[in-house]
Formats: C-alpha cells, sequence, structure tokens
C-alpha cells in the first residue's frame, strides 16, 4: 500500500531530519535586526558620527554572516546593505551574495538579490559577468514574474557583451503569448539597442505585430522601441514610414473612445500614449510630404477635441504643436498651432507660459505673421516676476521685430531695460543696438535709440555696442551729429555720477571732440542750452581728474580734449595745462598720451591740426542677425605686400588658414603655390635657376605667404581673377597667382565700393524653388537652393537651428571641382538662437558641361563644445548654367 501511493521512508525521515538541525541552527544563531528597525536606529541618530557608529557596527555584523555562510538570513541582510547603500555608504562586499541570492530557487530571495545586482554591481568588474549565465537560465523559466524580473534586470546592467549573448533571447521573449513578458521584453530591447545599436537588425521582424495588440502596454512599449530605432538609423526611419497610417488609426481611437476607467486620466483617455504616438508622428514626418500629408488630419482633430482645463490635455497640445511645427503641415493647421501657444500664455501656471514662450521662439521662422498676433501678450511677459519667463519672452521680442513694427518694439524693450535685472542688461542691449540698426526707420531715430540704450544699460552694454554707436555717429550727416553730440552733453549733465554710464562718458566725448565745432557753434537744440567753452573744458577736467572714471574713458576723454583744441576758438592755454598734468601720470598709457599731446602744443605745433583733424567716416561693420553679436566685416581691406619690388597685394591674414587647408587636402595646393612662387621669381631673374619642388608643411605654408588669408569669404571674392587659374578648384581651394597684381598702387574706391557691394548683399531676398537638403543631423538643418542668375547659378544657403540651444561662431565652407568657380558672399550672420537662420549667398560659373557638386564643411560651437562636420552635395540642375 505504501509503494502504491508512492511513500518513501527514508526520504520522509531524511527531510525531516534537515528540516529538524535547521530549526536547531535557527535557535543556536542570533535573530539578525529587521530592516525596519534598522532603519529606525539610524533615524535616531542626532549626529552623523552616531549615524555612522550604527552602520559600521550592521556592516560588521552582515560581514561576520556571509562569511560564516548563513543563507537563512542571507536575504534580510542584503536588504539592510541596500538600504546602507542609499544613504551613501560603501555596500560592494554584498556584491556575491546578491549572486548567490539570484541563484535560489525562492522568489523573495531573487527579487532582492536581482535589486542588489542592479544596484551594486559594475560592469568594469569581473562580478558583472557571473551573472550571465544566471539570466539566461531566468529568461527560460516557467514563471512570468521570474522571467520579469531577469528582464528588468538585463536592461538596467547590460553590458555590451551581455546584450549581445542575450539578445536572442530577448527577441523570443518578444513573441511570447504572455502580454506581461512582451511588455518586459519589448522595454528590455529598447535598453539593448540604446547600449548596442547595432543589434537593432535582430528586433525588427519581432517590432512589426507590437502595433496590432490592443493591450496598451505593449502599444506604448512598442511606440517607444520604433522610436528610438527612427532616431537611431535614417535606414529604419525609412523602414517604419509605413505604419504611418497605423499610427493615426490607434490616435484616431484614443480620441473617440468612450471612458474607460482603466486607461482614462482626466477624462482623457492614456494621454501617455497618445504623447508617445505624436512624437513618434513627429519624427516619421519631419521632411516627408506624403507622411505630413497622411496625418494632418488627426492632429487638427487632436488640436480641436483635446480638453484644454487639465494640465494633461496641455500637455497633448504641447506635444501635438511640435508635431505641427516639425513636418510639412499645412498652414492654416500651423495658424492653429501657434495658437493653441497663444492661450498657453495666457494660463495661470509658470510652467505652461515658460513651455508656450520656449516653443514660440524654436518655431517663430515657420510662420512669424501667426505669432505677431500674440505679440501684445508676449510683450506683458517681459513684467513677469519670474525670471526664466522674462529671458525667453526678452529672446522672443527680438525674433518679432520687423520694420512695420521696430517703433513699438523699441519703446516696450526700452522699459524694460530700464528696469531690467543686471544679467538681462548686456543681451537686451545688444539686441535692441541690432534691431535698430537693421531696420531703423531713419538716421535721426536710430541715433536717438542708440542714445537712449546706453542711457538705460549704463555699464552693462558690451564693447560693441559703444564701437557701433561710434559708427554710426561718423557716418550720419554733419547736421545730425551736431544734434546727436547736443544730446550727448545733456544726458551727461542729466547723469552727474558717470561712475555707473561710462560707455555713455565715452561716446560722448569722442562725439564732442571729432565734432566739437558743429556743436559749439551749430545749430541749438531745443530744450538744450550749449555750455560755453570754459564750462566745456571744465567738464572735460572734472571726467579726467576723477577716481570714479575709469582709465578707458580717461584714455577717450583726453584724446578728445586735443582735438577739441583745433575745434574750439579760445581755450587752448586751458585744454594744454590739462594735458601737460597727464605727462608724469602714473598710468602708463595716460602719461604716454600727455607727453606726446604736449609736443603738438610745443615743438610740433604746426602739426597739430592736420593730426588731429576729424576722422573720415567709418565702415559700419556687419553684425549678426541673432543676440546682437558683431561679426568681422569680411569686405577684406588690402593691405600692400612688403615685397622688395612691391608689385603684389595680399589679403589679411586670418586664423582659419589651417581649417581651410584641410577642408580639401591641402597636399596639391602646397606644391603648386611653392612652384608658383619659385617661377614667379625666376622670372624677375632669369639667371637664377629654379629649384627642385620639395614637400612643404602647412606651417611653411603659412610663412611663405606671409599676410594671405585663406577664409572662405576672402578667397571666394577676389579683387582680380586669373583668367588661367580656377579661384575654387575642388582639390587646391584657391590658388596663389590670381591674388597678384601688377600695379605698384591701389585705387582706394575698389576697396570702398567692395566693401559696400559686399555689405548690401546681406538683403539679398531668396528665391522660390525646389530645395536640396544637404544636412539634417543634430538639429541643424542646411538648406541649398539653386536658382539660374546672370552668367551663373546662384545657390542660396539657409541654415536653421532647430536646437533649444545658441550656436555661436558657425562657419560654412564649401568647395567645387576645377571645372567651376565658386564665388561666396558674406554670410548674414555666425550666431542662430534656437529657431534662428543664418543664410548665404554662392555664385557658380561653370566652364565645362561637367555635373556641380559641392563639398561642404560646417562648424559651430554650442554649449560650449566645438563642433566640425563634413559632407558631399549634388543633384544640382544640370541646364543650371545653359
Amino acid at each position: 500500500m505504501n509503494s502504491e501511493q508512492g511513500f518513501n521512508p527514508a526520504f520522509n525521515m531524511a527531510t525531516i531530519r534537515q528540516a529538524f538541525n535547521e530549526a536547531v541552527e535557527r535557535v543556536r544563531m542570533p535573530t539578525p535586526t529587521r530592516l525596519r528597525d534598522l532603519i529606525r536606529q539610524i533615524r535616531a541618530a542626532r549626529t552623523a558620527a552616531e549615524e555612522r557608529a550604527v552602520v559600521n557596527k550592521e556592516c560588521a555584523y552582515i560581514r561576520s554572516t556571509f562569511r560564516e555562510e548563513d543563507s537563512v538570513w542571507r536575504c534580510r541582510n542584503i536588504a539592510k546593505l541596500l538600504y546602507i547603500h542609499m544613504l551613501g555608504y560603501q555596500a560592494h562586499f554584498g556584491q556575491l551574495e546578491c549572486l548567490k541570492l539570484t541563484a535560489s530557487i525562492r522568489f523573495t530571495d531573487k527579487r532582492i538579490g536581482y535589486l542588489g545586482a542592479m544596484l551594486l554591481l559594475d560592469e568594469r568588474q569581473d562580478v558583472h559577468l557571473l551573472i550571465t549565465n544566471c539570466l539566461k537560465n531566468d529568461l527560460n523559466s516557467p514563471t512570468q514574474f521570474v522571467v520579469g524580473l531577469a528582464l528588468c534586470t538585463l536592461g538596467a546592467i547590460a553590458s555590451p557583451e551581455m546584450a549581445r549573448d542575450l539578445a536572442s533571447e530577448v527577441e523570443r521573449l518578444m513573441k511570447s503569448p504572455n502580454t506581461y513578458i512582451r511588455k518586459k521584453a519589448t522595454l528590455c530591447a529598447f535598453r539593448v539597442i540604446r547600449r548596442v545599436p547595432e543589434l537593432m537588425e535582430i528586433f525588427l521582424p519581432a517590432t512589426r505585430s507590437l502595433l496590432s495588440e490592443k493591450n496598451h502596454g505593449i502599444l506604448i512599449t512598442g511606440v517607444t522601441l520604433i522610436t528610438e530605432m527612427c532616431e537611431s538609423s535614417t535606414d529604419t526611419l525609412n523602414h517604419f514610414k509605413k505604419i504611418v497610417p497605423n499610427l493615426v488609426r490607434i490616435l484616431k481611437n484614443l480620441i473617440l473612445a468612450g471612458y474607460s476607467p482603466e486607461h482614462d486620466v482626466s477624462g482623457v483617455s492614456d494621454p501617455f500614449l497618445q504623447v508617445k504616438i505624436l512624437r513618434l508622428l513627429r519624427i516619421l514626418g519631419h521632411n516627408d510630404p506624403d507622411a505630413s500629408e497622411a496625418m494632418n488630419d488627426i492632429l487638427a482633430q487632436v488640436a480641436t477635441n483635446t480638453e484644454t482645463s487639465k494640465n494633461v490635455g496641455n500637455t497633448i497640445l504641447y506635444e501635438t504643436v511640435l508635431s505641427i511645427m516639425d513636418i510639412r503641415s499645412e498652414g492654416g493647421l500651423r495658424v492653429l498651432a501657434v495658437n493653441i501657444l497663444g492661450r498657453f500664455l495666457l494660463n495661470s501656471d509658470k510652467n505652461i507660459r515658460y513651455v508656450a514662450l520656449n516653443t514660440l521662439l524654436r518655431t517663430v521662422h515657420a510662420d512669424t505673421s501667426a505669432v505677431q498676433r500674440h505679440r501684445t501678450t508676449i510683450l506683458e511677459c517681459l513684467k513677469d516676476p519670474d525670471v526664466s519667463i522674462r529671458k525667453r519672452a526678452m529672446e522672443l521680442s527680438f525674433a518679432l521685430i520687423n520694420g512695420q513694427n521696430i517703433r513699438t518694439m523699441t519703446k516696450e524693450l526700452l522699459i524694460f531695460l530700464d528696469k531690467a535685472d543686471s544679467e538681462f542688461k548686456a543681451q537686451c542691449s545688444s539686441g535692441m543696438i541690432l534691431a535698430a540698426e537693421r531696420y531703423a526707420p531713419s538716421t535721426r531715430w536710430h541715433l536717438d535709440t542708440q542714445l537712449a540704450v546706453l542711457i538705460a544699460a549704463g555699464n552693462y552694454v558690451r564693447d560693441d555696442v559703444v564701437s557701433s554707436t561710434i559708427q554710426l555717429i561718423s557716418s550720419s550727416p554733419p547736421k545730425d551729429q551736431s544734434y546727436i553730440s547736443t544730446r550727448l552733453w545733456e544726458s551727461l549733465q542729466v547723469s552727474n555720477h558717470c561712475e555707473d554710464k561710462q560707455p555713455l562718458l565715452q561716446v560722448a566725448v569722442w562725439s564732442i571732440g571729432e565734432y566739437g565745432d558743429l556743436f559749439m557753434y551749430g545749430d541749438a537744440v531745443e530744450g538744450v542750452t550749449k555750455p560755453t567753452e570754459n564750462e566745456l573744458i571744465n567738464m572735460y577736467h572734472k571726467f579726467l581728474t576723477s577716481a570714479q572714471v575709469s582709465t578707458t574713458s580717461k584714455q577717450y576723454a583726453l584724446v578728445s580734449l586735443a582735438k577739441l583744441s583745433t575745434r574750439l576758438k579760445t581755450g587752448q592755454e586751458e585744454i594744454k595745462t590739462i594735458i601737460d598734468s597727464f605727462g608724469s601720470h602714473l598710468h602708463v598709457d595716460l602719461q604716454q598720451r600727455g607727453a606726446e599731446f604736449s609736443q603738438l602744443f610745443t615743438t610740433n605745433s604746426h602739426l597739430r591740426p592736420a593730426l588731429l583733424e576729424k576722422m573720415p567716416p567709418l565702415q559700419v561693420n556687419r553684425v549678426s542677425t541673432q543676440n546682437g553679436n558683431p561679426l568681422e566685416d569680411n569686405g577684406s581691406e588690402l593691405i600692400e605686400n612688403g615685397l622688395e619690388d612691391n608689385d603684389s597685394l595680399t589679403i589679411g591674414q586670418t586664423d582659419q588658414s589651417n581649417i581651410l587647408l584641410d577642408l580639401l587636402s591641402g597636399t596639391d595646393i602646397i606644391q603648386e603655390i611653392s612652384n608658383a612662387n619659385v617661377e614667379r621669381k625666376n622670372s624677375k631673374n632669369s639667371s637664377v635657376p629654379a629649384p627642385a619642388p620639395t614637400e612643404t608643411s602647412n606651417k611653411d605654408l603659412l610663412d611663405l605667404l606671409g599676410d594671405l588669408d585663406l577664409t572662405p569669404s576672402s578667397i571666394s571674392k577676389p579683387i582680380v581673377e586669373s583668367s588661367t587659374t580656377n579661384g575654387n578648384d575642388m582639390s587646391t581651394i584657391t590658388s596663389i597667382p590670381s591674388l597678384e597684381l601688377n600695379t605698384p598702387t591701389l585705387d582706394t574706391n575698389i576697396i570702398t565700393n567692395t566693401l559696400l557691394s559686399d555689405f548690401s548683399l546681406q538683403n539679398t531676398v531668396q528665391p522660390k524653388g525646389p530645395k536640396i537638403t544637404a544636412w539634417d543631423k543634430n538639429g541643424i538643418l542646411i538648406h541649398l537652393t539653386p536658382a539660374k542668375g546672370s552668367g551663373c547659378l546662384q545657390v542660396f544657403m539657409s541654415t536653421t537651428n532647430n536646437t533649444l540651444s545658441t550656436i555661436e561662431q558657425f562657419l560654412f565652407q564649401a568647395a567645387v571641382p576645377r571645372s567651376f568657380t565658386l564665388q561666396m558672399l558674406s554670410p548674414s550672420g555666425s550666431v542662430m538662437a534656437p529657431g534662428g537662420v543664418i543664410t548665404q549667398e554662392m555664385r557658380v560659373v561653370s566652364s565645362s558641361q561637367a555635373t556641380l557638386r559641392m563639398r561642404l564643411r560646417i562648424s559651430y560651437v554650442i554649449d560650449g563644445q566645438p563642433v566640425l562636420e563634413q559632407t558631399e552635395v549634388s543633384g544640382f540642375p544640370e541646364n543650371s548654367f545653359e
């Protein structure tokens, strides 16, 4: 009977004996402290020393139990050790014990063991490799919760080697009929792909069926996995474009579905899944007209049917706006998106207002007219108490300025600048100077605005504001020069303490000294009383002897006072006395100025009127259209090269020569330049034999060329081009003989006309036509728009910053094959705020019927990190040069 029932007395006795021994062992061993008791003791510690004492005592006890191989309380000890690790204490000695728990057959032990593995194991240590076999065994466990633990642990701590070993197991579990396991496996695949992108192809077959599931958990994990794949690979992105109708159908069902208690959040059906789908649609529809057309209707439905009274609805609307602005959506849909952001600006929640301003700043270039409708609300945000909102509102206000609203916007921004915090004054003042320079309706208004900015910003204005104001005054008509000098004098009288307005003082003394005759003896300005000559000189004496005036301002004032000696009818003796006093000044520069100017009143007095005459009008430097950062004038001022025969001219040297030589292999050009210079010298003296060509380094090349500028803007616009040499060769990028002139002198009109014509090219209107996407990566989008010009192909470059950071020092370089000649005009700027655009025109001339292709290099600085990219572009119209 016992055998029929399968009863084994020996086996049962052994089991009873083992259980008895374990019970006796538990009685002998002291019961360890429970986790809650340890937490209570640590929290009761009054000082850090008491806390360390409790932790050290408990760690010593845990180590002793580990040495005694106590398997009874191992789970409890590891749980306490994990809490100690969370407090910041060393707990690495429990790594092997965690591995022992993962091999246990008890689920509670496995759970604590895998948790400890996720927190304590490090892939840089060999212990990390020991868990791979345990994970593989648990991935094949019949218990779904054990499989789920293994998948979570693999996703959290997978090293590249571990991911490659277990990827096939994860792919198998993605096809499991158990929805719980499928969801965990999909999330694990997401983590594995992020860790090892080349494993993406393994999971592609299993991913296709994820969007046909009805379980929302599998749907949301599937969309997350597909999004990661599309962001990692362009080929995968093109592969998944065909799922757009499926995503549209799922999103439509979510909108039209009735109340579902399982997925309802504040009256919205599964907002998390909706946000994930909207983000994936945005990625799939970017620069794809067909995909964008398929999702236009559903985006309109989401934008109009989503409830805005709850934060959940605002989240979905925000993601919808981003999708509308990033795809090729219709114009009416873009207006709807901007209006949604306009409603966000009226929300009482500061976070929603900030999100709205940030999004408008990124998308203002897409539909400026729609954003202009909310200009009043944006200007109100300048008065918000939150500093982040004020900063974004200020940046957006500058982006909205145009020729029609320049007066209104400037008035509001001046009020903001006058009351703004110190961290805003520098950026705001530069932005206003830039906007005034670009859209000023008249010279008089422009001068008044510059003066108002100097008064409101005080010492916080950047140095470029002082120089740009001086340039503006010098290029103004004499009547306006007299007017602004009088206004500057008035502002100095109002500001008795100029220590907080040093830039204003510098501009004022420069203008009064330069145009002192117009200021003193010209037309009067209504409401302003002109000073006498003694009052004017006494004011200069006050500035020059004040301890609150900076050294730079005193340098301006000393030069200005010397010039006034030739502008005023009387007062030369008083001016000489003040200047002589600086001959023994402690500051070396002021002492040198004083000594040299004193000689103009004594031994070299006959030279004083000629040396101190009025300066010619200064050339206005071009400024960027973003953030008011000035750019160097690339008009390429020509200087004479100091060769013995004085018959060649070179372009000013810059620090970009090595970069340009690296663009298209500088080896050939080095040899070609060397040969060209040898031939040139030999033509001067035929008796000297030509040396054999030798290898020349980049450093030797720069020494050989002297002041040659190899920047694209200078090389692409040589003053005189050789008829036998291509100016922009794909292999040599430039040729030195094309820069030589066989004339000993240079007409200054050539320089002036070149600079002025170059400056006028800033306002070139880009044509409407098919665009070639030259670069679309890391948030930088570059479009090339070719158009037929008079005897050449005009290529208009447009670069858009789609990142959330400001891009600085942006440089665009291009080169073409030997059969083409490339001329690059100056760019519109070098700084792009989020959503900002930089444009540049290129002109290509062909000497054959060859196909045009370009090699491009872009460099910029973002978040303090330099970035350098290179690509090649083709696909230009074949009949462009006919």
